[in-house]
């Protein structure tokens, strides 16, 4: 009888990759010029400016919740919470404040100053993993956290003359734009953390825990806009221009959508390779902002940015090359025949 053949299966993974790397780069991509266009760019004749940025969080949780709640019915999967509800609002509290300093800080600094400054979480996820979870890293993990944060420090502090906010100038906006990114560097690290330590400590499906936590996020953000007063206020920005409706729905879908395709990516082939390929969105994001809002870049940015996707690339590289090599032991072990006794 033939042997089956190899190749169909890595063809298989070929396709698999193909798909969560394309999935990823398009949706993440798409998600990171429209949110730099709805922030930056103004509208109509006028010249409108869109500014309600808790707006764009209510929209795109309700569209997550929407979206997680259909999912889990038709896999008729249980609705009932897993957590307490007080657990699932504190991740979205914080995750809300994440979002909005994430589309607050685009009023003052561009799109790839704030995705590199991005690159700098490891730092507050450190911080508070060993407060959270009390985990222990090693002397490289805080040295690759170092470098990084230099890398990102010349990139934020050294803009390029010509790169003008449509808000502010000058010293004011840096200080408000470096203020704001701190801000959600600090919430999207404790975000991630406490979504961990939820996870490892209830058995929980990942759209469950997006159900509710989007759910709990569309109830406060809902809540803010009605205290702010600015629920009318955008929906009125959004009638009179047409365009920017569009292009917060397409904001939406593309943040929806991107959900699946990290979990899908992380659950198929794993964290590393999931890092080394937002490593790459990030730095491809950067490039097409640069072109499409023709973003100048002085020479203290090209160098910050040389040295923060040069050290990612290879803390990802060494690490792969320590899992193939540890993985080769493991199995030269368990082919290796036993020793008798002498």
């Amino acid at each position: 009888m033939a042997e089956p053949l190899s190749p169909p299966v890595k063809d298989n993974k070929v396709l698999k990759g193909a798909f969560a790397v394309g999935g990823i780069m398009s949706t993440l991509v798409i998600y990171g010029i429209l949110q730099e266009k709805i922030m930056r760019v103004p509208y109509g004749p006028n010249k409108d400016y869109f500014i309600y940025s808790l707006f764009l969080v209510f929209c795109n949780r309700i569209t997550t919740s929407a979206v997680s709640a259909g999912v889990l019915l038709a896999s008729k999967k249980a609705l009932d919470p897993v957590a307490p509800i007080h657990k699932y609002c504190i991740v979205s509290v914080s995750n809300i404040l994440t979002t909005t300093c994430q589309y607050e800080a685009l009023k003052y600094v561009s799109f790839p100053v704030q995705t590199l400054a991005k690159c700098a979480k490891m730092i507050p996820v450190m911080i508070w993993g060993t407060i959270i979870m009390q985990k222990k890293y090693k002397g490289q993990d805080y040295f690759v956290a170092f470098i990084v944060t230099l890398g990102c420090s010349l990139f934020i502090l050294y803009p390029a003359e010509g790169d003008i906010s449509p808000y502010s100038r000058g010293r004011e906006s840096t200080i408000w734009g470096v203020s704001l990114m701190m801000g959600y560097l600090g919430f999207d690290g404790f975000t991630s953390t406490f979504q961990d330590k939820l996870f490892k400590g209830y058995e929980m499906e990942i759209h469950t825990q997006i159900f509710y936590t989007t759910v709990c996020s569309c109830l406060l953000s809902f809540t803010g806009l009605i205290m702010q007063g600015n629920l009318l206020m955008a929906i009125d920005f959004v009638s009179r221009h047409h365009d920017c409706f569009f292009d917060i729905a397409l904001l939406s879908t593309v943040a929806t959508a991107s959900q699946f395709f990290i979990s899908y990516t992380i659950r198929t082939f794993g964290a590393l390779t999931f890092a080394t390929i937002m490593t790459t969105r990030q730095l491809v994001s950067i490039l097409l902002s640069c072109l499409w809002f023709a973003h100048p870049l002085s020479w203290e940015q090209c160098l910050g940015a040389v040295i923060v996707f040069g050290t990612l690339y290879a803390r990802s590289f060494l690490n792969n090359k320590k899992k193939l090599l540890t993985s080769d032991n493991t199995e030269n072990r368990a082919s290796s025949p036993p020793k008798g006794n002498p």
